[in-house]
């Protein structure tokens, strides 16, 4: 009788000191899409750094441009410019939206424009075989790239920029001058932004708000 007592006690041994199940993927990022890699696998290190610093590109970039001259009307934002206007259930459906980049703060420092407000222009956010994708689809500079599920507040997009008459982009990773890190959220009732900290070139943080294009 010993050797099954033995045995029963060497199993509940190795059972305990098992190491606990790995954490459950995150959510689909949409109704019937399929559950995306953990964006956290794929960023690069600069990208990493960027969205860790966000807060700081945010208070930067908010005190240039209340204090040094812009194009455009600040003032009329309202929660778009609010670091803190973030509000629940912020999956975007997929369709087509109107959307228009601020750019705020200067990388030239008292030299440059401390805002801009662009007019608006078409975006989409579509359903893809990897998740929901959003794709600025007409201007000079077309950003575009892979939504991944954060928490109920916020989604992070990883993707590309596209310049001029060049194709849509889709080369994350691959073109690091081209990369982009950014942050979507729900503002309104049909009110979303992406939140792009310390951009590439020209300003220290990046909006692009965005409205459905029947609204």
């Amino acid at each position: 009788m010993r050797l099954p007592v033995l045995a029963l006690i060497l199993c509940l041994s190795a059972c305990a000191s098992a190491p606990p199940p790995p954490p459950p993927p995150p959510p689909p990022s949409g109704p019937g899409q399929p559950v995306l890699r953990d964006w956290r696998s794929i960023v690069t290190a600069t990208d990493r750094d960027r969205y860790t610093r966000r807060d700081a590109a945010w208070r930067l970039a908010l005190e240039q441009a209340r204090r040094q001259p812009g194009s455009g009307d600040l003032s009329s934002l309202g929660a778009l410019i609010d670091p803190g206007a973030a509000q629940r259930g912020v999956t975007p459906p997929p369709g087509a939206y109107r959307c228009r980049t601020v750019k705020l703060g200067s990388q030239g420092g008292e030299a440059g424009l401390g805002y801009v407000v662009y007019g608006w222009f078409a975006c989409r956010i579509e359903a893809t075989p990897r998740g929901l994708k959003f794709s600025k689809t007409t201007g000079s500079q077309r950003p575009s790239g892979l939504l991944f599920p954060e928490d109920d507040r916020q989604m992070v997009m990883l993707g590309s920029l596209a310049l001029a008459a060049e194709p849509p982009a889709n080369s994350y990773g691959q073109r690091p001058d081209r990369d982009l890190v950014a942050v979507l959220e729900r503002i309104g009732d049909a009110r979303w932004r992406l939140v792009l900290p310390w951009p590439q070139t020209e300003s220290n943080l990046d909006l692009i708000e965005l409205v459905p294009a029947g609204g």
